[in-house]
């Protein structure tokens, strides 16, 4: 019988590492036009897995062959070798991300759970390989270097500064211990990101009875309804927990009770009494950080964060903040007593809390600027707007955008363009544009590039994407966004923007691969293009009518523009100043609650506001490093965009201004980290950035 099962063991055919590559489709080469694109119609879940355990061990051979490699230590050997290692890992990773923000369903959970942490020791064996980085080390103190181009010196600095930065100057024991941290981190990042994407889906308003929808916009109504179905909810209409529905609920219902409601719902995510409460975890995040920030040398984390910004060191980003939020409070004094009155006339009895301020701020506006959100709101639909942001993509940056039907997407809603340079007809990349909310869909709006644009393997184009969370509402009806959100569409196109039209060689400085404090500066400064009469004449068209928006309107909403920059500033510098308070700490043994009310107590926090992030549901520093201690970021880019902005203002032809636009592609958008931001931004404005210019684009007064 065992003779049996043995001749039946040897029959079977062992699947070797290598049948197991040629058979799982996202380790395959990305196929197609345009370089090659991914093959979402070909992908499994269970693909992925098997699929970065091999990519990640096939990147780290490749890796150890480069420090092993026996030849002197030359530019072309070990740094170029590094830009071309690792493809198959960043195309299956690319993969992996889609589903962590896009498809996050339970049965993908327990993959990231267990693979985001193989990411950590990836870039740890990497970063603690003592040969990489002493070839490393050896290019970086050649006097050779200074035959490189500046490309290449920058491509030799980045590598040995994020290697030092790393721990590769650490001690044995302190790698160890770095390592470890890190792994532990990453896992941590994946709980505090999957305990907040359940808060989202499994908390809602119910809206029960025709009372319950008082105030609410037609299309606002009307997505409640089609949220309801979709969740199977034996009510009339659903509120979901994301800010696309929640924030838009608070502006326009006149149910205090229910905006209440809604309010509490969506600042307690994060925070319930439940098994996706972060409190813990978040202080488990801050005390491996402050652990490994001391491990590299550094006091805080904050410090060891800020060591590769623009900023530097967090005493220059508090100091700005600080700046700009005193006159920030007093605005919004200012608004609130505006808005008390209509509460007094209005006969109520109650001061103004958070969930009131939304809705009295839109009753400010339409008796101030006459502008109210429910007149402006029919003029801007998403697609006509879409429509807009690639108009203004040709206009001031030479682009062409044109839609095609022929490159797989991961879902149903995702749509692709090719984009092209006007002149030459120049292929650069592709734009896939998933605008709307779902179920295992992260909150929020972000762009992500799927391929960096590079030349080192020949003329490798990009793939972006801009992800949305905008509302559907009935079919063959037009989506209606806000003012705001019609900002955001413009914003994160600003970041694809930056990638489309990046044009540089080495893929680590490729695209929006830039210090954090300036990455939004591009996004942020193609916000100022929505509000210009161009683009509104051309574009916000009433759905119905078909008219452009009037002129007496734009003139209004321009006379409103900095309406209610007291309390945007307010609700994002507080969410930054807790953010580096938290990262300052060098035992951060606390409890969040207490911490933030102590710490929004110090600085005068007006009760009528909470943070645009409350500590147990900040994504941006609590599910990865990206934005930790770095979320004063948003701040210190819109300085610069402010000041960029008034190149525009100040020259003949405005924000189309041809000669300025060309210095704008030239100096920023096209050159991504080959030059240092700083003496880029000179370069296109011929002076360094002050903060004047952000106090007059918000209408806050100058200190003298």
């Amino acid at each position: 019988m065992k003779k049996i099962i043995a001749t039946l063991l040897m029959s079977i055919p062992i699947i070797t590492a290598e049948a197991q590559e040629n058979q799982n489709p996202l380790l395959k080469n990305w196929t197609g036009n345009y370089g090659g694109v991914p093959a979402f119609n070909e992908y499994k879940i269970t693909d992925l897995k098997p699929a970065i355990k091999i990519a990640i061990q096939e990147k780290l051979d490749e890796y150890n062959k480069i420090a092993n490699n026996p030849k002197p230590a030359t530019f072309e050997n070990t740094i170029v070798a590094m830009e071309k290692a690792g493809k198959k890992l960043s195309q299956a990773k690319a993969v992996f991300d889609i589903y962590s923000s896009n498809l996050n369903t339970p049965e993908f959970e327990p993959i990231e759970v267990e693979v985001t942490p193989l990411f950590s020791e990836l870039n740890s064996k990497i970063y603690q390989n003592k040969k990489l980085f002493d070839r490393i080390e050896t290019i970086y103190n050649s006097k050779d270097k200074s035959k490189l181009t500046p490309e290449q010196q920058r491509l030799v600095w980045y590598h040995y500064a994020n290697f030092v930065r790393e721990g590769a100057k650490a001690s044995a024991e302190s790698k160890a211990k770095i390592a470890k941290i890190n792994q532990e981190l990453a896992s941590l990042f994946t709980k505090f990101s999957q305990n907040q994407l359940a808060d989202e889906s499994n908390y809602y308003l119910e809206l029960k009875t025709e009372a319950d929808f008082e105030g609410l916009p037609t299309e606002l109504k009307n997505a409640a309804i089609a949220e309801a179905k979709e969740r199977n909810l034996e009510v009339m209409g659903c509120i979901a927990n994301t800010r696309s529905s929640i924030e838009p609920f608070l502006t326009f219902s006149s149910r205090r009770d229910l905006r209440e409601k809604a309010f509490d719902i969506f600042v307690k995510r994060g925070d319930n009494n439940n098994s996706s409460n972060n409190n813990a975890i978040l202080v488990q995040i801050l005390k491996l950080r402050a652990q490994k920030a001391k491990l590299l040398g550094f006091k805080t984390f904050a410090d060891w964060s800020l060591s590769n910004t623009m900023a530097q060191n967090p005493l220059k980003a508090m100091d700005l903040m600080l700046s700009v939020w005193q006159p920030a409070v007093a605005k919004v004094h200012e608004d609130v007593a505006q808005m008390q009155k209509f509460v007094e006339v209005e006969g109520g009895k109650f001061k103004i809390a958070p969930w009131d301020y939304r809705y009295y701020a839109e009753k400010v506006r339409k008796a101030k600027y006459d502008v109210d959100a429910n007149q402006i709101k029919p003029y801007l639909q998403l697609e006509k707007l879409r429509e807009g942001m690639f108009w203004v993509a040709g206009e001031v940056f030479n682009l062409n955008f044109k839609q095609v039907n022929n490159v797989p997407v991961f879902h149903q809603d995702v749509r692709v363009w090719e984009v092209s340079r006007k002149d030459s007809g120049k292929k650069v990349g592709l734009f896939y544009f998933d605008p709307y909310a779902r179920k295992g869909k992260r909150s929020g709006a972000w762009m992500t590039a799927y391929r960096e644009q590079s030349r080192i393997d020949g003329d490798v184009l990009t793939l972006v994407s801009n992800n949305c969370n905008f509302i559907k509402g009935n079919d063959n009806e037009p989506i209606l966004i806000s003012w705001d959100d019609a900002s955001t569409l413009f914003h994160e196109f600003g970041h694809a923007l930056h990638g489309l039209c990046s044009d540089v060689t080495y893929p680590s400085l490729s695209g929006t691969n830039t210090p954090r404090d300036y990455v939004e500066f591009p996004s942020q400064i193609l916000e100022r293009w929505l509000s210009t009469p161009e683009v509104l004449n051309k574009f916000a068209l009433h759905y119905q009518t078909k008219e452009p928006m009037p002129m007496s309107l734009v003139k209004r909403i321009e006379d409103a523009a900095t309406f209610n920059e007291g309390f945007s500033t307010v609700e994002t510098i507080s969410s930054a100043l807790v953010d580096m308070k938290l990262h300052l700490l060098e035992n951060p043994e606390i409890d969040p609650r207490d911490f933030e009310r102590a710490t929004l107590f110090d600085l005068k926090m007006p009760s009528e506001i909470v943070m645009r992030h409350r500590i147990p549901q900040f994504g941006h520093i609590f599910s990865g490093d990206d934005y930790a201690a770095g979320y004063y970021g948003y701040l210190w880019a819109d300085v610069i965009s402010a000041d960029a902005t008034e190149a525009f203002t100040e020259s003949k032809g405005g924000l189309y201004d041809k000669e300025v636009s060309k210095r704008l592609l030239d100096n920023v958008f096209s050159i991504g980290n080959t030059i240092d931001p700083e003496i880029a931004y000179k370069k296109y404005r011929g002076k360094a950035a002050k903060s004047d210019a952000l106090m007059r684009a918000r209408n806050f007064p100058i200190a003298k």
